[in-house]
């Protein structure tokens, strides 16, 4: 399991908070439970695994909303 925090432009309403929750936990491969939308740093933070799911597809799957990533950090 590898640890991801994905930096996004300033989140603007709760309900941008929910979508992407809602769009990234739908991804095979994240682990549900980890998913956290910090809505005060404009952040993702969340729990994948490499083999089912790559950083690049969850990224795909917030700018696919209309957000804009600044930067990913993976660890693990």
């Amino acid at each position: 399991m590898k640890k991801a925090t994905i930096q996004l432009e300033t989140l603007t309403c709760p309900s941008c908070q929910q979508k992407i929750e809602k769009a990234v936990k739908a991804l095979a491969g994240v682990e549900k439970e980890s998913v956290s939308v910090l809505f005060n740093a404009s952040k993702v933070k969340l729990n994948f695994d490499e083999e089912k799911v790559s950083i690049d597809e969850i990224e795909k799957a917030i700018t696919a909303l209309g957000y804009e990533v600044k930067k990913t950090q993976v660890n693990g």
